[in-house]
């Protein structure tokens, strides 16, 4: 699947304000600094997605229409300490919205970190997909980071973490080499 044309269709920061659905809609969900900008923009071959150096800047659900047909989402990232008690509320309130009411909400693309095993906020993110049964891909991200051997030792180990949550398809994936980006397009846009 190729994508010819991308843009940044909307950007949503209250529930209820989101675009009518297209054809489908996958969503990019991560912890704060796994990488999801820099994996979009590396999808994408553009940057479109804001990259800060500081973790926790995508406060808003922005919605990318690919092709003039599909929806990918960049959803707020997750477990980010140094935000307020109440802005951390915010973004789950609006996440758990998002979740509740996008009939054309096909797949979840979870950024994991290569690197850590499951963490607390991956596992909460799990419960709410599980709760909502939104389909999901596990993606490792920074897997370039790691030797081959490191690397096939945390695939392993999240093959086991995530056997309990319907052992998803584990895409490792680098935004330096691009590796997997090919096989992560296959899997979530079904060609």
């Amino acid at each position: 699947m190729l994508i010819r044309s991308v843009e940044l269709y909307k950007t949503v920061f209250e529930p209820g304000e989101y675009p009518e659905p297209k054809e489908r809609e996958i969503a990019f969900a991560g912890r704060s600094n796994v990488g999801k900008s820099t994996l979009l923009n590396t999808i994408f071959r553009r940057e479109l997605a804001h990259i800060s150096s500081k973790p926790g800047k995508t406060r808003s659900v922005n919605f990318y229409l690919v092709n003039s047909k599909y929806f990918f989402v960049d959803l707020p990232g997750y477990g980010y300490a140094k935000a307020s008690h109440q802005e951390i509320k915010r973004w789950q309130s609006l996440i758990t919205d998002y979740f509740k009411s996008r009939p054309n909400l096909n797949l979840v693309v979870l950024l994991l970190d290569s690197r850590h095993n499951l963490q607390k906020k991956d596992i909460e993110m799990l419960q709410w997909l599980q709760y909502y049964s939104i389909p999901f891909v596990a993606v490792l991200t920074k897997s370039d980071k790691l030797s081959g051997n490191q690397l096939t030792k945390m695939v392993n180990n999240f093959k086991k973490e995530l056997e309990s949550w319907g052992s998803p398809p584990i895409i490792p994936v680098s935004a330096k080499t691009r590796k997997g980006i090919s096989e992560l397009l296959n899997v979530i846009l079904g060609s």
